[in-house]
């Protein structure tokens, strides 16, 4: 119970970032912290390097499970708590046996973060189930937003919380997608325009040189007809 009311009235400005369920609560993190440092003799060459890998595979892990899934975001205040409390309870136990070396100690712990990856999201899966049907059953206690480290006084989510597309967001995407239709058509009518005018533009000019051509041919004519008549003339006269 003490674990409880400690998490609950944690101030919420202690709770900043995207975490996970467990890490919400700093005192969690300073737990493991702690209790795996009791784990590892000080002899252990590479203690520090070993230590500080096994607290971040640690406390990482419901990061990890919480952001897999959108439904796998909300949970019991009292469960969370719970899963803290088992994994104290593994950490007394490893504490009681033989130090049998790194790797075997490195195997426990994998066993440890496996066993509560699984139970932490049969957890979240199960309440999930719960909170987010339509037939909602009352959730007892406050839950936790294991993505904001939010606690909330709701007993039934939908939305997000649910998996479910933010309304507003689809509204949004949808209007995106009118402008970038609309963009698209506009850009392939203006193409259009340009090349019906490209091509009746090019025909102009060709008819227009074609009548000019057929001008100059007939004016060159005219003056090579001009001036046979004059050398004709000449000609004649020189008679």
């Amino acid at each position: 119970m003490g674990d409880l009311w400690l998490f609950l009235l944690l101030p919420l400005s202690a709770f900043h970032g995207v975490k996970g369920c467990l890490e919400c609560d700093p005192k969690f993190i300073e737990d493991v912290g702690s209790l795996l440092a009791n784990l590892i003799p000080s002899e252990v060459p590479g203690r520090t390097q070993l230590l500080e890998w096994q607290i971040k595979e640690m406390i990482s892990l419901s990061f990890t499970v919480s952001h897999s899934d959108k439904r796998l975001r909300v949970l019991a205040v009292q469960q969370v708590v719970k899963l803290r409390t088992w994994l104290k309870n593994e950490f007394y136990k490893l504490g009681n046996e033989t130090w049998k070396g790194v790797f075997i100690f490195q195997g426990k712990l994998l066993e440890v973060r496996q066993n509560l990856e699984s139970q932490l999201k049969e957890l979240l899966k199960n309440f999930s189930e719960v909170a987010c049907s339509e037939d909602c059953i009352v959730v007892e206690g406050p839950t936790l937003d294991c993505w904001m480290c939010l606690r909330m006084t709701n007993r039934c989510f939908k939305g997000e919380y649910c998996g479910d597309e933010d309304p507003r967001k689809a509204e949004n995407r949808e209007i995106a997608l009118f402008l970038i239709l609309l963009a698209t058509v506009v850009i392939l009518g203006s193409a259009v325009l340009l090349f019906h005018f490209c091509i009746f533009h090019r025909r102009k000019m060709k008819a227009i040189r074609r009548s000019l051509k057929e001008y100059l041919e007939k004016k060159l004519e005219e003056l090579m007809g001009k001036i046979d008549e004059e050398e004709e003339k000449d000609f004649r006269l020189r008679k």
